[in-house]
């Protein structure tokens, strides 16, 4: 069975490419956007697996 780890992390809409971007290269999976306190900001749910070890 799969196991994740889950993370979520602020997204300024002005670098939002480059947060995500980051974020997929440490392995992290988008799984969703959400609005955050104010417009200027969004919310990303993120997910990985874990590996056994």
């Amino acid at each position: 069975m799969k196991k994740f780890e889950y993370f979520t992390a602020p997204l300024l809409v002005h670098s939002t490419k480059e947060i995500l971007d980051n974020f997929g290269q440490d392995g992290w999976e988008l799984v969703q956007v959400v609005p955050g306190m104010n417009p200027e900001n969004l919310v990303a749910y993120f997910k990985r697996e874990i590996e056994d070890k």
